[in-house]
């Protein structure tokens, strides 16, 4: 690598989350700041909500169904 062009790079640079944890990484910042981490991300801590999917589709064919049939009868 040409010392010139190339940021420097920290072997050791710190990452601080927001809730608490630390924890090292390579980087060409010293210090990062994040809000989520593995430690707090609601996908790896599988406290993540997953939502009715099923029943939006229904939801959604019954209001299509609602408006096709006060059409045609506007239409007659």
């Amino acid at each position: 690598m040409k010392s010139e062009i190339h940021p420097k790079y920290f072997k050791k640079a710190t990452v601080h989350c927001a809730c608490g944890n630390v924890f090292t990484v390579g980087s060409a910042k010293e210090m990062i700041e994040t809000e989520v981490c593995a430690q707090c991300h609601p996908f790896y801590t599988k406290k993540e909500k997953v939502m009715d999917t099923m029943g939006r589709v229904q939801k959604f064919k019954e209001r299509l169904s609602k408006k096709s049939a006060t059409s045609k009868k506007k239409s007659k």
